[in-house]
């Protein structure tokens, strides 16, 4: 019996951390769970409802936005449930965020359909909603910034068939199937593997809400069902730092299980920098919080900002990892 098998029957010693780091900066700005206070002065007001607020990925959403407020003289707050699956905490925060009358919201969806009738309340007050990451089904925000996450999935995919010669089965860890980026980074690695590789074959998908603890189970499974398993896609922070606990755990030997994640933070780099995981997709967070606050100034301002902001997305693996253009979008 291999030591891949064997580890498929036995959990061993430690898990990886997950990383979780708050950051302070300028502005005014809100937690996981409470309903931030709106600032008071003369300067523009713009409230800023997040997906979450624990992994590194919105902290860095967080200070880019800091970042923009202060160079266009604007006040934020930014605020965010504690877990990405508290669907109703979110709507009261963006319902509050409404109660404020600020002079512009962003905000980024978790459920598409949910916040419909929310979007319609911001309308009906004459409050411009810009998104980002992840949009509403509504007709009435006015932009969105956000990765490709269809093309980013993509690029998972052709890095996964790279790395296991283009042939074997693979399982993908996902962390919504509700919100727009996770089935968007789910379906674009799916369509590119069977679009393109017809010797992988994707055996099993499931879905771990983001969390490490329980996308670690997920993948533990995952393995021991799947005996000859060559591959796992984590398609966020929490899911692929779940993933590479499950191998830490289980004590799976460098380079007989393929891991590739979404997202950075410390945890994900230091996975990589130790050969747990073999790379990952790095989007450009604090680049759409900038975006983000600039769209919603110019809506302020009474300016069309463009309706959708490509803010980017790039292949990191130890290899690349100090480039300039790489580390650049790094957070840590």
């Amino acid at each position: 019996m291999t030591s891949r098998k064997k580890a498929a029957l036995l959990a061993g010693a430690a898990a990886v951390a997950l990383t979780l780091a708050g950051c302070a900066g300028g502005g005014s700005s809100g937690g996981g769970g409470g309903s931030a206070e709106a600032p008071s002065g003369d300067k523009p007001y713009i409230a800023l409802v997040s997906k979450g607020f624990q992994h590194q990925f919105w902290q860095a959403v967080k200070e880019g936005a800091e970042n923009k407020a202060e160079e266009l003289g604007v006040d934020i707050t930014f605020e965010g449930p504690a877990s990405e699956t508290e669907v109703d905490n979110q709507l009261t925060m963006l319902q509050s965020a409404i109660d404020k009358k600020p002079d512009a919201i962003g905000y980024a969806a978790l459920d598409p359909e949910a916040c419909i009738p929310l979007m319609e309340a911001a309308e009906s007050a004459k409050i411009p909603v810009v998104q980002f990451d992840a949009g509403c089904n509504s007709d009435y925000p006015v932009s969105i910034a956000k990765t490709d996450s269809l093309g980013a999935g993509a690029l998972a995919a052709d890095h996964m068939a790279e790395l296991i010669g283009e042939k074997g089965e693979v399982a993908i860890v996902g962390h919504s199937q509700i919100n727009s980026t996770g089935v968007e980074r789910r379906d674009g690695f799916v369509d590119q593997i069977e679009e393109k590789y017809p010797d992988i074959e994707i055996v099993d998908i499931q879905y771990g809400d983001g969390d490490h603890l329980k996308s670690a189970d997920i993948a533990k499974a995952m393995i021991a069902a799947h005996p000859d398993l060559k591959g796992i896609y984590g398609t966020n922070e929490g899911s692929a730092i779940g993933v590479v606990n499950a191998v830490s755990e289980l004590g799976i030997e460098e380079g007989e299980l393929t891991v590739i994640g979404f997202d950075s933070g410390q945890a994900q780099i230091d996975a990589i920098t130790n050969g747990l995981m073999a790379g990952a997709i790095t989007q450009n967070p604090i680049g759409i919080g900038e975006q983000t606050v600039q769209a919603a100034f110019d809506a302020i301002e009474g300016n069309t900002p463009p309706e959708v902001i490509d803010t980017g997305y790039f292949w990191y693996d130890k290899e690349n990892m100090e480039d300039e253009e790489i580390a650049a979008v790094l957070y840590k």
